[in-house]
């Protein structure tokens, strides 16, 4: 009997999209669009995790910069939600070795070439690739799903092909939404460290730069905070913090009404933060307009979230040298969560 299907098929605003299922999940990706990962879905509950966003999947735009001329503003005009790759810039534009990095990097915006590797009843690979226009980077991404396995596997591969070293930020940016994210939600993460963004948010229940340790920071007025829990609806809040100190590569998000749990797992000596973003309609005009509720455990190679410039300023943005490459297997997985989580291995099973 076949358990695992590949679909090659069209979304709205004309994107190519391909979806590989089987008898526990169904993952759609956008080639068109940085290999976003666009719906996450655990068939059992019939639930997509992933945040849409309310502009949902716009017409394609021109790329790296269009008629705004903002790469910031451009990004988020083409923002459908879901899960983006980040690289080889986070956050802020800026520039590097006379090349304007665009917002969250190039490799989310640009159209990415893909081949299927396997196909049959029990296992579908499909290989996505890029090469960069203004940063001399190639990536690979082989995305797998297996029969009975509530996972999937991404196996990633960056190239430098310069002649000369080159520094990157590298991350993942999977947007959670309801109804998987709601109040009480809990986030089990092995850290020890976190911060918060050191700009002023009016909405974040906490000041800029206060550190602490996971999960409990001090907040604006004196009261301890737990960002372990999502908290109560009726609270707008808009944050950033950088989770550190972690001691390992995984974390997991449990929501007790659906008896759902999800888990990532990484390589921790790749990426060695969490930036951990809340908006939860409590940002005003654009591009959120007080509507948004989504957050995001997002595992990157460095900090802050002000661009490459600053990870380099600060000594966390990694170098690859002339034709090095650097890889990493990340996993998402689905569980019916146990009242502790323990650990998640890098096959993606809970215990």
């Amino acid at each position: 009997m076949t358990t695992c299907h590949l679909k090659e098929h069209i979304l709205s605003g004309d994107y190519c999209a391909v979806t590989i299922e089987n008898e526990l999940l169904s993952v759609t990706l956008l080639p068109d669009k940085g290999a976003d990962i666009y719906s996450l879905i655990y068939k059992p509950r019939d639930l997509d995790v992933l945040w849409k966003s309310p502009a949902g999947l716009r017409p394609k735009g021109a790329g790296i910069e269009t008629s705004s001329g903002n790469s910031h503003v451009s990004w988020l005009d083409h923002y459908e939600g879901g899960w983006q790759g980040i690289f080889p810039n986070g956050g802020s534009a800026c520039s590097y070795k006379g090349a304007p990095l665009s917002f969250h990097g190039e490799a989310s915006v640009s159209a990415w070439d893909y081949r299927i590797v396997s196909k049959s009843a029990s296992k579908i690979t499909v290989e996505f690739t890029v090469n960069l226009a203004r940063s001399p980077f190639k990536l690979v991404r082989l995305v797998t799903v297996e029969s009975r396995l509530a996972r999937v596997v991404m196996e990633e591969k960056i190239t430098n092909t310069a002649e000369e070293e080159m520094h990157y930020m590298w991350g993942h940016h999977p947007a959670l939404g309801a109804p998987f994210i709601d109040a009480g939600c809990r986030l089990h993460v092995p850290a020890r460290g976190v911060e918060t963004h050191d700009v002023e948010i009016a909405t974040s229940r906490i000041l800029p730069g206060v550190s602490g340790s996971w999960p409990m920071l001090n907040g604006r007025d004196e009261q301890t905070i737990d960002l372990s829990v999502m908290p109560s609806r009726d609270q707008r809040i808009s944050e950033l913090h950088y989770i550190s100190e972690l001691q390992d590569g995984w974390y997991g998000i449990t929501n007790s009404k659906y008896n759902l749990g999800f888990g990532l797992v990484w390589p921790k000596e790749v990426f060695q933060y969490l930036w951990y973003w809340l908006e939860l309609k409590g940002s005003f005009g654009h591009p959120w307009y007080g509507r948004s509720y989504v957050m995001a455990l997002e595992p990157f190679t460095s900090v802050p979230g002000n661009g490459l410039e600053r990870a380099i300023e600060k000594g966390t943005a990694p170098v690859l040298g002339p034709q090095e490459s650097i890889e990493a297997r990340v996993v998402a997985t689905f569980f019916e969560p146990p009242d502790e989580i323990n650990s998640i291995s890098a096959d993606g099973f809970v215990s």
